[in-house]
């Protein structure tokens, strides 16, 4: 049985240059969700080199550009390309939010990949301890 979910996903909203940078950043990221954790680490220290901290507004712009352009990064199994997708684009832009990868830690334990900014979850609906961290790449 499948469950119903609702994925914020509206393209058009998006202006036409920006969709084209943001389906770039997408296309990217679901590449390099491919790769083993040490290599996004990787490629991921390459990628931010010389850019600004991000603020959180900054971040939750670049975060909603893609989930009202990606339906894949809008699912519940879409944090790592989601999030990938998010540091890409906010990264095109000059900026640089902390991406993040770790647990819940209260049950069900699962895996997850997010963006903070100012030391705070951008677009999760938890408080800031909801996570424990296993890396970081800020």
């Amino acid at each position: 049985m499948s469950t119903p979910e609702a994925v914020p996903y509206r393209p058009r909203s998006v202006p036409l240059p920006t969709r084209l940078a943001t389906r770039l950043a997408v296309g990217c990221a679901h590449l390099l969700a491919t790769q083993p954790p040490a290599r996004i680490r990787t490629v991921l220290r390459q990628v931010r080199r010389g850019a600004r901290p991000a603020s959180a507004a900054q971040t939750a712009a670049a975060l909603d550009t893609v989930l009202a352009v990606s339906l894949t990064a809008g699912g519940r199994k879409g944090c790592l390309p989601r999030s990938l997708a998010t540091v890409l684009l906010c990264r095109m832009r000059g900026q640089w939010p902390t991406w993040c990868v770790g647990v819940r830690k209260q049950p069900p334990f699962a895996a997850h990949a997010w963006v903070e900014a100012d030391s705070q979850p951008v677009g999760e609906d938890c408080p800031a301890d909801y996570f424990q961290r296993f890396f970081t790449v800020d």
